[in-house]
C-alpha cells in the first residue's frame, strides 16, 4: 500500500493569480485578435483608422496574420491553465511576436496595438515571473 496522500492540496501562493491572469489574456487576447482580423478580412476600409499609406502590408494579409496569431495565443493559453511547461513557453513566445506584430500595426490602429502590446507584456511578464506556479505536482 502507498503512503502517498492524495488529498493534501499543492501548496500555492497567491501569485498564481498573476500566472491564471496571463492565460485567461491570452485566451480573451486570441479572441480579439481573430474578430479584428476577420474585420480586416471582410472591410479593409472600416480596419484602417488612420494613414493607410504608411501599412506595411496588405491590410488581407494584417486579417491573416491577426486570425492564425489569435488561434495560436487561445490554444497556448488554455495549455497555460493546465500548467504546461511548453504551452508557458509557446506562450511567451507568441506574445513576444503579438507585441512585434502589433507593434508594426501602430500605422493602422493606434490605440488597439499599443492596447495589445501593454497585455501582451503583461502577459510575457505574468507567466516568466509566476507562470511556474500554476504548475500540476506529479
Amino acid at each position: 500500500m502507498s503512503s502517498q496522500r492524495y488529498d493534501v492540496p499543492a501548496e500555492t501562493t497567491g501569485w498564481v493569480d498573476w500566472g491564471i491572469f496571463g492565460a485567461t489574456m491570452m485566451i480573451l487576447g486570441g479572441i480579439l485578435n481573430i474578430i479584428h482580423g476577420l474585420v480586416a478580412l471582410l472591410n479593409d476600409d472600416w480596419a484602417v483608422w488612420t494613414n493607410s499609406g504608411s501599412v506595411y502590408f496588405d491590410l488581407t494579409t494584417w486579417g491573416w496574420v491577426h486570425v492564425l496569431v489569435g488561434a495560436l495565443v487561445i490554444l497556448a493559453g488554455a495549455g497555460v491553465l493546465t500548467g504546461n511547461v511548453l504551452a508557458r513557453t509557446v506562450g511567451v513566445i507568441l506574445a513576444g511576436l503579438s507585441l512585434v506584430a502589433n507593434f508594426a500595426y501602430i500605422p493602422v490602429q493606434p490605440l488597439w496595438a499599443l492596447t495589445v502590446i501593454t497585455l501582451d507584456a503583461l502577459v510575457i511578464w505574468a507567466l516568466t515571473a509566476h507562470g511556474r506556479e500554476l504548475r500540476v505536482p506529479r
